[in-house]
């Protein structure tokens, strides 16, 4: 039978989730362990992965969503495309510095692969150009991609 104090943290979960969240660090910090309300405390663990995940996915689609623009459109180059690339590139940077394990979705082609095809239909909108326009595969290296001085020459 569950504890009353363990069915109250549940009940709090579906109710408030971040007083649910400021319960378990205190439970967590007084190693009271069973008390811990495990089941979600593993999914919201396994989520935090997810959402690391969906951060560095986010920040490369933005970045090959406007390489693109910036190889197809050499005649819209803008201040403002430049800074976004720079920008996601220092996120990317970033998150790999805080969780080296993420390198690992880099090196995942089918991975990328999905990213370019999201970042691809986006440049197709935002520029209004046909996707005859653009690779059908990623046409950038995931070392171009990461680096900070790298812009595709329009005539590739």
């Amino acid at each position: 039978m569950k504890s009353i104090k363990l069915q109250i943290l549940q009940t709090l979960y579906e109710q408030d989730f971040y007083a649910w969240v400021e319960q378990t660090a205190e439970l967590l910090q007084s190693h009271q362990w069973d008390t811990l309300d495990l089941e979600h405390l593993i999914e919201e663990v396994v989520d935090l992965g997810k959402s690391q995940q969906r951060a560095l996915q986010s920040a490369l689609r933005l970045v090959l969503s406007h390489l693109l623009k910036w190889k197809y459109q050499p005649e819209r180059r803008s201040h403002s495309w430049r800074l976004t690339i720079t920008r996601e590139r220092l996120n990317i940077d970033e998150l790999l510095q805080e969780s080296p394990s993420l390198r690992r979705f880099l090196n995942d082609a089918e991975w990328i692969n999905t990213t370019y095809q999201r970042a691809r239909r986006e440049a197709m909108v935002e520029t209004s150009l046909s996707e005859d326009n653009f690779a059908i595969a990623c046409p950038f290296a995931v070392d171009e991609i990461l680096d900070l001085d790298f812009y595709p020459n329009a005539e590739e």
